[in-house]
C-alpha cells in the first residue's frame, strides 16, 4: 500500500486532495509551469493512474542523477558530458513544465555546442542552482509526508 512518502507530492486537481492542503500550494506548483502539468493530467483525468505522480517522481530520480553527472563533467572540464546533461533535462524539464530550468539547459546546450565559454561557469551555476530548486520542490516535505 503506497504511503503518502511514496508520492513526491499531491496535485491540486486530485479529489483526495485536502482542502486544508490547498490552503497553501505546495513547493512544485511554484517551479512548475501548470500548462504543462494540465496536459500530463489529460492522459489520466481521473488520477486513478497516479500518472502525474508517476511522471514527477521519475523525473525527480533522473533530475538528482543528471545534477550529480553535472558536477562530474564540470570537474573533468567533459564539454561532451555538459552537453548531454544539458540536452537530456532540456528536454524532460521542459515536459514536466520546470521551464525555467529547460531554458537555462536550452543556454547551456547552445554554449557547449558552439565553443562559446563566456559566461559558460555562471551558467552552469544558474542550471545546478534551479535544477536543485526543482529537486527540493519535488520531495516532500515533512508536513506533507506525515
Amino acid at each position: 500500500m503506497a504511503t503518502a512518502s511514496d508520492r513526491p507530492m499531491q496535485p491540486a486537481s486530485d479529489p483526495t486532495f485536502s482542502r486544508a492542503a490547498a490552503a497553501a500550494p505546495p513547493a512544485w506548483e511554484q517551479v512548475l509551469d501548470r500548462d504543462a502539468l494540465d496536459r500530463l493530467r489529460e492522459l489520466d483525468p481521473h488520477g486513478q493512474g497516479g500518472l502525474v505522480e508517476r511522471v514527477l517522481a521519475t523525473y525527480a530520480q533522473s533530475l538528482a542523477k543528471l545534477l550529480d553527472q553535472l558536477t562530474t563533467a564540470r570537474a573533468a572540464g567533459d564539454s561532451h558530458g555538459l552537453r548531454h546533461v544539458s540536452h537530456t533535462l532540456k528536454s524532460s524539464s521542459a515536459s514536466v513544465g520546470a521551464l525555467q530550468l529547460s531554458a537555462l539547459c536550452a543556454d547551456i546546450e547552445r554554449r557547449v555546442r558552439e565553443g562559446h565559454t563566456d559566461g559558460l561557469e555562471a551558467g552552469l551555476d544558474a542550471m545546478t542552482d534551479e535544477g536543485q530548486r526543482v529537486l527540493a520542490a519535488l520531495r516532500p516535505s515533512p508536513t506533507t509526508a506525515a
